[in-house]
């Protein structure tokens, strides 16, 4: 299941662009895509809007406090939906909203400079982490650009979760060349790897990237030379990695030459002035 979050201010036609993306997928991202077995069987689409969230739970709080808990019922919403697509339509007008979704695909609607609501556009933070950005309310023309490349991304080799697999993790604060050669070599082994991040921010104070930075880093490097070929995942800040006796598996140091062992986060965190 993917999810997909449309954001941007009340009125820049977030419903419409939701409503015409749902029919699109529907209607073109035909189950074939996962094999034959399954051709003729239309994508299955769920879609949850803000406003009826919130007429649901008769909350209409529009306090910083109130829109994180919105947020959160939103992401919740959309974990249980299930399908082969979820989309959400809301505002999100905080980075911390946005990071609470964890959206596959995020799509801002950059139609208009200002809502119907003061607060709202004080509040609302433009992101820098998207996947589309929409200058016009042509709907139409916009579910078809995106709705095709969500569908092509879909067809691309997809990860199995049953296959054996590589394991790296770290904290890529940031993620630089010397991840990208450990990256390669473990994709060598098996094929795919899954890249687990830390979480840490704020950690001993040398780990300034969010969550949603990182995930944008490591992708932005892997895709789309790698894409179906390994998975993030966020995990606790593990500090051990304990095991008894032989269990199946190999715990390995790879070794490079001096100018990928002299990549150093920290200076490359204090050349950006974050250190």
């Amino acid at each position: 299941m993917k999810k997909i979050l449309i954001m941007g201010l009340p009125g820049s036609g977030k419903t419409y662009l939701a409503q015409a993306l749902k029919k699109y997928l529907e209607t073109n991202g035909t189950r074939k895509d996962y094999g034959e077995s399954f051709t003729g069987f239309n994508a299955q689409v769920n879609w949850f809007n803000a406003d009826e969230v919130r007429k649901k739970y008769n909350d209409w709080d529009f306090s910083n406090e109130g829109r994180i808990r919105q947020s959160l019922r939103m992401a919740q919403f959309a974990l249980e939906a299930g399908g082969d697509y979820v989309i959400c339509d809301f505002v999100a007008p905080l980075v911390e909203m946005r990071n609470n979704f964890k959206a596959d695909w995020t799509i801002w609607m950059d139609t208009i400079d200002a809502g119907r609501y003061d607060d709202t556009n004080k509040a609302f933070v433009p992101p820098t982490l998207y996947d589309f950005r929409v200058p016009e309310k042509d709907c139409e023309k916009w579910a078809e650009f995106i709705g095709n490349h969500i569908i092509e991304d879909r067809r691309r080799p997809t990860f199995d979760w049953q296959k054996e697999t590589v394991q790296m993790l770290g904290r890529w604060q940031p993620w630089h060349e010397g991840h990208r050669a450990l990256f390669e070599r473990a994709i060598a082994k098996t094929g795919q790897v899954v890249i687990q991040i830390r979480d840490c921010q704020g950690w001993q104070g040398s780990n300034p990237f969010a969550i949603e930075q990182v995930k944008f880093n490591i992708k932005r490097d892997l895709d789309p030379l790698f894409q179906g070929q390994y998975e993030i995942q966020v995990v606790p800040n593990i500090t051990n990695i304990t095991y008894g006796r032989d269990v199946g598996y190999k715990i390995e140091q790879e070794t490079f030459d001096k100018t990928i062992t002299d990549i150093s986060a920290t200076k490359i965190r204090e050349k950006m002035g974050l250190t």
